[in-house]
């Protein structure tokens, strides 16, 4: 009996043991089942549908860009292209080999397809070519059996009706580098995921680019073990981009790229001075911007690439030049606003100012005698300028340059401006380790030396002065989609506005009286007349033996060591609405060269407005 009830606990004991183990077992089964089943259950439901049912991308409809009453400038057009379909390709090489027979395939195109396959996934079309002919479509669409994987797609591609008309400002779209695709690389529903879409790469196109692209579409598909399209199960539609509305007048933008057409290198803007609203604007030589819709040529680029007239460069935001005797209109400001410079009181100009040793010209060569602020504006004296800037220093200088936006980016809405540079103490001891001279300023007050200055930044100080002192900022958008994006007011810059009026006043004696260097230039229709600032920059310097021998002609050099032509003015000069600038390259003299095609400007932009 002992032995058997022995045997009967150790039955007992071990039986305990097997279940406690079984149910300990059971339990991790079930905690494990739990796991899948319920935590992690999303994520593989998701896992074993993506096996049955993939998506493929639907490029969206690119937003349109059209000037201010309307008028369509980028607009998009029908594209018939042969693409590759990934899960339906078995030898990339054959096909292609295939495919090259009937339209060209360079290595670039080659490199791009393959890069494509990889990168994109096998149920999104890759492109091979677009921009094919009606031959080119029927002859693809014979040879399809023999082509497997290839299949010809409707879509559409960018058109710019104006071609080098707008170039600059509406800039162009293209394919998407490898470094703009690794910025998205973590959203597989991005559109930039659709072989051959293209995105904006320079103006309006890249600067608004996002709401222009608008959003990816995708169609739901159910696939077969091996990867066929079985059926279409759902659709979603892309989201077409939004439309952009410039303040561009597309009749004034035709007006300045047929007045600038004539010259080598030049630009021009036109603003409304109460609300920073560009009206045209322009840069010469231009570019046809649909030569980059299907992929520019290597030969083409290189082509505007190696232009000394630099037409791939939109000079009003991104060309700087030393802004010559438009910035008198500045020195002349700080020198009321500091409270030194007594408008009536007159210096003496012989045609020159000594400073120690070396002795700084006039442009005139006999001087322009006595004079006062409104007879040095008017005539341009530098003599007087270069007294005035000894009195008032660099500091203020550079001070108030800044004020009127020299020196700075403006925040236009258009990529790659360039913010010139106003120089000072700071930067030169900064940068050369030297102190700076005050025959330095005196160069600076005459805006040579340092100075640098966008033609943007011209016609905005231009608008600065005639707009009461408001700190207007330029912009060319007007609207996206049916969002207003224009601002409606400015902060006032503080100045007094008695000495804006004298600044005014010796800008219109500039074009309206004899004594004024643009007077030839002048708008003698009533009403209209406009107030400006001429300006000649240098580009070489003129030793002091070449004065002695007579100074050489513009016309006598070589172009690239001509003079750079300028004006900043604003009109009419009652009731001021509209502000200007012109640059024209090497062009000789401002007077001559660059005030008469602001005359035009500004009348044209009146005319228009009269009539709208």
């Amino acid at each position: 009996m002992a032995g058997d009830s022995e045997r009967s606990r150790l039955f007992s004991r071990r039986a305990v043991l097997i279940g406690g183990l079984q149910a300990g077992l059971f339990s991790v089964l079930a905690g494990r089942l739990y796991y899948l089943e319920i935590i992690e259950g999303e994520k593989y439901r998701t896992l074993a549908e993506e096996n049955r049912i993939n998506l493929r991308l639907i490029a969206p409809r690119r937003g349109q860009i059209l000037d201010r009453n309307g008028t369509p400038l980028a607009v998009n057009q029908q594209n018939y292209r042969v693409v590759l379909l990934p899960e339906q390709v078995e030898d990339v090489d054959a096909i292609l080999n295939g495919l090259g027979a009937m339209v060209e395939l360079t290595d670039a195109d080659r490199k791009r397809i393959t890069r494509d396959l990889k990168n994109i996934g096998n149920f999104n079309a890759v492109l091979v070519k677009d921009n094919l002919t009606w031959e080119q479509v029927a002859q693809i669409s014979l040879r399809t059996l023999e082509l497997p994987g290839t299949d010809i797609d409707t879509g559409e591609v960018r058109s710019y009706p104006y071609g080098e008309t707008t170039s600059h400002l509406l800039g162009y779209v293209g394919t998407a580098s490898e470094s703009e695709l690794d910025e998205e690389d973590d959203d597989s529903y991005s559109v930039l995921a659709i072989s051959g879409f293209r995105i904006g790469k320079s103006g309006v196109e890249q600067q608004y680019d996002l709401p222009l692209r608008g959003e990816a579409g995708n169609v739901q598909m159910e696939v077969n073990a091996h990867g066929r399209v079985v059926r279409e199960l759902a659709r979603n539609d892309p989201k077409a981009g939004r439309d952009a509305t410039l303040t561009i007048d597309l009749g004034l933008q035709q007006f300045m790229q047929q007045r600038l057409v004539r010259e080598q290198g030049a630009a021009a803007v036109v603003l409304d001075i109460h609300t920073g609203a560009i009206q045209a604007l322009a840069s010469q030589p231009g570019f046809d911007p649909n030569l980059f819709t299907y992929g520019i040529t290597q030969e083409d680029w290189d082509r505007l690439n190696k232009d000394e007239h630099s037409p791939m460069l939109n000079k009003v935001i991104s060309g700087v030049y030393a802004p010559g005797s438009t910035i008198k209109p500045i020195i002349s400001m700080a020198g009321l606003e500091a409270g030194i410079l007594d408008p009536e009181a007159k210096t003496f100009c012989p045609g020159y100012l000594d400073l120690g040793n070396y002795r700084f010209h006039c442009w005139k060569h006999g001087g322009h005698g006595h004079v006062n602020l409104r007879q040095a504006v008017a005539g341009s004296c530098d003599t007087y300028f270069y007294d005035l800037g000894r009195r008032i220093g660099i500091d203020r200088i550079q001070a108030m340059a800044k004020r009127f936006g020299y020196g700075q980016k403006l925040g236009v809405d258009l990529p790659h401006e360039r913010g010139g540079f106003v120089p000072g103490r700071a930067w030169k001891f900064a940068t050369r380790r030297q102190s700076w001279q005050q025959g330095e300023t005196l160069i600076a007050a005459i805006g040579q030396g340092y100075m640098l200055a966008s033609p943007l930044q011209l016609a905005v100080m231009a608008a600065r002065i005639a707009n009461g002192g408001k700190a207007v900022v330029p912009h060319v958008v007007q609207k996206l989609g049916a969002t207003v994006t224009e601002p409606s007011d400015w902060p006032s810059l503080g100045f007094d506005t008695r000495h804006l009026r004298i600044v005014q006043d010796a800008m219109s004696a500039v074009v309206n009286e004899p004594i004024g260097t643009a007077y030839a230039a002048r708008i003698e229709k009533d009403g209209y007349a406009m107030a400006g600032k001429t300006g000649t920059s240098q580009v070489r310097h003129i030793s002091t033996a070449e004065r002695e021998e007579g100074v050489a002609t513009n016309e006598s050099l070589p172009w690239k060591e001509r003079d750079h032509a300028l004006f900043a003015g604003f009109a009419p000069v009652g009731d001021p609405r509209f502000a200007v600038a012109v640059v024209v390259e090497h062009g000789g003299s401002g007077a001559h060269m660059a005030a008469p095609i602001a005359r035009d400007l500004l009348l044209e932009c009146q005319l228009r407005a009269e009539k709208s």
